[in-house]
C-alpha cells in the first residue's frame, strides 16, 4: 500500500512544474523503487543468513576443502620408496589427463630477426613456430665464446611487455655464464591475442584477462590454457637445443610468478630438464581457497582437485631431479602453504636417498623478487648444472628497448598475422563438433545426451525439499506475494518469492532471471502479468544472484564484472555452476509441485538463465512447459565467437563441446511445449541469423511431428505476451 500511495503521488507531483518534471520524475522512480525493494527484500537483515552474498565461494571451497583433505590422508601413509613411485606415475597419467593431449612437433621455422652484441654477450631476438602460423616471441642471450654452456629458459609472471620486465635477472644468468632464453607468453609482449592496433594494448586490459577469457572458451571446448603454454615451453626447449652453444644436459627452468606457474607445469611435463626453480608459484590450494582464491585461466586444470592432485605433486613428481622452491614470506601466494608443500616434497626427496636435492629458499618481501632470492636461484643453476661461480647480483642497466624488439612492429597479430590461441581453439571445436553432429542423426541421441549432460555438468539428484521459512507476505491488487527461505541445503539458502494469485488456474511456473528475483516484479510487470491469468509463480535467486550473490570474491580475472575466478573454482573441484543451478531448479519444481491446487508446474527462464532451465526440464519430466526468453544459442556460440559476452560463462559446462549442447537438451525435451523468443548467439547479438538458425535447426528437427509444440519468435514485448499465453493454454 505504501509503495501504491507513493507512485500516486510522485505522479501528482511530476504534472506541477513543467522544469521540474524531470528531476522530480527521477526521485520519485527512485523512491519507488527503492520501496519495491524494501517490500521484496528476503534475506536482507536476517543475521543468520548475513553472508548469503559470498556462498557460492564457500560452497565451492568446502568441496575442494573435503577433496583436499582426501588426498592429504591418501599422501599421509606413504612411507616406502616403491609407494612414492606408485604416486608418481598417478601424478603424470592425471597431469596428462586434465592437460590434455599435445598436438604433434611440427618444423619450428625458427627466425633470427635481428642480434644485438652487449657486453660480453650477445642477444639474438627469435621468432619460432610452436604449432604451424602459432608464432612465439623470444631473445637468446648467449655469453660470449660460449661453447657447450649451461642453459637456463626463463618463464615470464604477469608482465604486459613480458620477458622484458625480467632484464635484471636474465642479464646476470648469462654474465654468470648460462646461455638463458627467454619467451613471450601468449597474452603478454609481443604475443597480445586481443591486440588493439589504435589503441596499442589489450582490449582486455590485462594478462590474466587475456588469459581468462579465451582460457574459459578452451575449457568449454575440453583444451585448457595451460596446455597451450606448457607446449610454447616444450617447443622452446625443442629450439634451445639445437643450438651449438648449449649442454643439452644442463639445462634448467626458472620463472618468478605467472612464470613459477609456467616453469612448474612445464618441468612437470617435461623430463629433459635437470633442474627447476619457480618462484612465487607454489603454495598449496588449500592455502588459495583460503585466502585469494583460484586463479587465472592458466593456473587451472579441469577436475584436478577432485582427482587428487595439488601444487606439491609438480615438484614431487620430478623427484629426485633438482628442485628449488622460491617464495617470501608476504606473498598473495600464501606462506603457510608454501612450507606445507615444501614439507610433503622434502618427503619424497628423503625416500630417494637424496634429500639435499631439493631446497626451500624464502625471504621476508611481499610478491616480488629479492636479491637473496635471485642470489639462491644463481647458486642453485651454478650448482646443478655444473658452472660454478660468483652468485652475487649485481645491478645490469636496462636494455634499450630496440634491444628486445623481436617483430617488426611489436606484436605478432599486425607484423605476422600470427593465429590465435581462439584460432587453435575454434578450428578443435570444429573438429568435436563432427562427433556430436553425427549422434544427432542416431536414434541414441536423445539417451546419449542426457547420459553426457548429467555427467559433464556434475548434477546431482536434489534430496527432497523441508518446509521453507517462511517470512512474510505483501498484498497486491488480486494476488500477494510471499517470501521464503529453503534453508534446507547443506551451506547455503535459496529465497525466493511466491505470486499467489486470488484466483489461481492450477498452473505454476518456475521464473528464473539472472537479475534477481525482484528485476520483473514490479506492479505491472512480467510476474504481474503471469499472475493476473491465474499463474503461481515461484521465483528464487539462485546461489551467486541477487541476494545471493556476486559476493566479495571477484578473482584476478573480473571480466566486464563477471567473476571468472569462481566459474573456475567450481571447474578445480569437478562441478559445473549450471549443474548446481539445475538442481536447485529442480528442487523448486517439486517443491512449487506441492502447492495447494497446483495441478501443472512449467519453467520459464531469460537469457544465461535459459542453460539452467534447459539442464533441469531435460532431467525433471514434470517440468511440463519450457519458455527460453532471450536465450544464446549454444555453447558453440560462445567458443565460436572472438568476442563472446562473458555474462554466459557462469551457464557454460567445461568439456561441453562435441558431448552434448544447448539444442540438443532443447531437443531432448520433445513433445513437451517448448517456446523460444528472441534468440542470439554467443555475443547476445540477434544479427548472425545463420549461426543462430543452425543451432535452431537441431531442435526444430526434433519437434518435426509435433511442430504444434514449438514456437520460436522473436522477442518483442506484445508477441511475447500473446506467445505466453498460449505457451501456457495452449495443448
Amino acid at each position: 500500500m505504501k509503495s501504491k500511495l507513493l507512485n500516486l503521488f510522485c505522479f501528482r507531483l511530476s504534472r506541477q512544474v513543467v522544469p521540474a518534471i524531470v528531476l522530480t520524475s527521477l526521485f520519485c522512480f527512485l523512491d519507488a523503487a527503492k520501496a519495491q525493494k524494501k517490500e521484496l527484500d528476503i534475506i536482507k537483515g536476517l543475521m543468520s543468513f548475513s553472508d548469503a552474498p559470498n556462498a557460492l565461494y564457500h560452497h565451492l571451497s568446502k568441496t575442494a576443502y573435503e577433496q583436499l583433505d582426501k588426498r592429504a590422508q591418501n599422501v599421509a601413509v606413504i612411507k616406502s620408496l616403491n609407494e612414492w613411485k606408485s604416486r608418481q606415475n598417478m601424478v603424470r597419467q592425471t597431469l596428462a589427463d586434465v592437460i590434455g593431449k599435445f598436438p604433434e612437433k611440427t618444423p619450428l621455422n625458427p627466425v633470427i630477426t635481428g642480434v644485438r652484441k652487449k657486453d660480453g654477450y650477445t642477444i639474438e631476438n627469435i621468432i619460432f613456430e610452436s604449432q604451424p602460423g602459432f608464432y612465439v616471441t623470444s631473445s637468446l642471450f648467449i655469453p660470449a665464446n660460449a661453447t657447450n654452456a649451461p642453459a637456463v629458459i626463463y618463464c615470464s609472471g604477469h608482465s604486459e611487455t613480458g620477458y622484458r620486465s625480467y632484464q635484471n635477472i636474465l642479464v646476470n644468468l648469462v654474465k654468470k655464464g648460462f646461455v638463458v632464453f627467454a619467451f613471450d607468453p601468449l597474452g603478454q609482449g609481443e604475443r597480445l591475442q586481443y591486440y588493439n592496433p589504435e589503441k596499442k594494448k589489450s582490449d582486455l586490459g590485462s594478462p590474466t584477462g587475456e588469459h581468462s577469457y579465451v582460457g574459459a572458451q578452451a575449457f568449454i571446448t575440453g583444451n585448457t590454457l595451460a596446455s597451450t603454454m606448457i607446449w610454447d615451453g616444450i617447443r622452446a626447449l625443442d629450439y634451445l637445443v639445437t643450438r651449438p652453444e648449449v649442454d643439452t644436459a644442463r639445462i634448467g627452468i626458472t620463472g618468478r610468478s605467472g612464470g613459477g606457474t609456467q616453469s612448474s607445469y612445464i618441468a612437470a611435463m617435461e623430463p629433459r630438464f635437470k633442474a627447476v626453480a619457480p618462484e612465487n608459484y607454489i603454495t598449496n590450494m588449500t592455502r588459495i581457497f583460503q585466502t585469494i582464491g583460484p586463479q587465472d585461466a592458466e593456473q587451472n586444470f579441469p577436475g584436478s582437485i577432485l582427482k587428487g592432485l595439488d601444487m606439491a605433486d609438480l615438484l614431487a613428481v620430478r623427484a629426485p631431479k633438482p628442485a628449488l622452491l622460491i617464495a617470501t614470506t608476504m606473498d598473495m601466494f600464501p606462506i603457510k602453504g608454501v612450507e606445507e608443500s615444501a614439507r610433503e616434497i622434502s618427503q619424497i626427496y628423503q625416500a630417494y636417498g637424496n634429500p639435499g636435492s631439493f631446497k626451500m629458499v624464502s625471504d621476508d618481501g611481499p610478491h616480488a623478487s629479492t636479491k637473496k632470492n635471485r642470489e639462491a636461484m644463481y647458486a642453485f643453476f651454478q650448482k646443478t648444472l655444473n658452472n660454478p661461480g660468483d652468485s652475487t647480483d649485481i645491478r645490469i642497466p636496462m636494455l634499450d628497448a630496440d634491444d628486445l624488439l623481436v617483430t617488426r612492429d611489436g606484436q605478432i597479430s599486425t607484423s605476422l598475422k600470427s593465429a590465435t590461441v581462439f584460432d587453435l581453439n575454434a578450428r578443435n571445436a570444429n573438429m568435436r563438433m563432427k562427433s556430436l553432429e553425427a549422434l544427432r542423426k542416431t536414434n541414441s541421441h536423445r539417451s546419449q545426451i542426457l547420459s553426457r549432460a548429467k555427467s559433464l555438468s556434475a548434477y546431482e539428484e536434489p534430496a527432497p525439499a523441508a518446509a521453507p521459512l517462511f517470512v512474510g507476505r505483501s498484498p497486491r491488487k488480486g494476488y500477494g506475494v510471499e517470501k521464503y527461505i529453503l534453508a534446507d541445503q547443506q551451506d547455503y539458502p535459496i529465497p525466493y518469492l511466491l505470486f499467489k494469485p486470488d484466483k489461481p488456474s492450477g498452473k505454476g511456473v518456475l521464473y528464473l532471471n539472472p537479475q534477481g528475483n525482484q528485476a520483473d516484479a514490479a506492479v505491472g510487470g512480467p510476474i504481474e502479468f503471469l499472475v493476473n491469468n491465474g499463474v503461481t509463480v515461484l521465483v528464487p535467486d539462485l546461489i551467486g544472484y541477487g541476494e545471493m550473490g556476486p559476493g566479495i570474491f571477484r578473482g584476478d580475472s573480473n571480466i566486464n564484472n563477471v567473476p571468472y575466478n569462481s566459474w573456475f573454482a567450481a571447474l578445480l573441484v569437478g562441478k559445473s555452476i549450471v549443474g548446481i543451478h539445475a538442481s536447485d531448479a529442480v528442487k523448486l519444481t517439486r517443491l512449487l509441485m506441492k502447492q495447494d491446487g497446483i495441478t501443472e508446474v512449467s519453467g520459464l527462464a531469460k537469457q544465461e538463465f535459459t542453460p539452467v532451465l534447459l539442464h533441469a526440464a531435460a532431467f525433471e519430466p514434470a517440468i511440463s512447459r519450457i519458455a527460453l526468453i532471450e536465450p544464446y544459442s549454444s555453447y558453440r556460440s560462445v567458443v565460436k565467437n572472438f568476442r563472446y559476452n562473458p555474462r554466459f560463462l557462469f551457464s557454460a559446462v567445461p568439456g561441453s563441446i562435441g558431448q552434448y549442447d544447448l539444442p540438443d537438451l532443447a531437443a531432448s525435451l520433445a513433445p513437451r511445449k517448448l517456446l523460444i523468443a528472441g534468440s542470439t548467439d554467443g555475443n547476445a547479438s540477434n544479427s548472425n541469423t545463420a549461426e543462430i538458425e543452425k543451432d535452431l535447426t537441431v531442435v526444430r528437427n526434433a519437434y518435426r511431428s509435433n511442430a504444434a509444440s514449438l514456437q520460436v519468435i522473436p522477442a518483442e514485448p506484445a508477441n511475447l505476451q500473446s506467445s505466453l499465453l498460449s505457451w501456457l493454454n495452449g495443448k
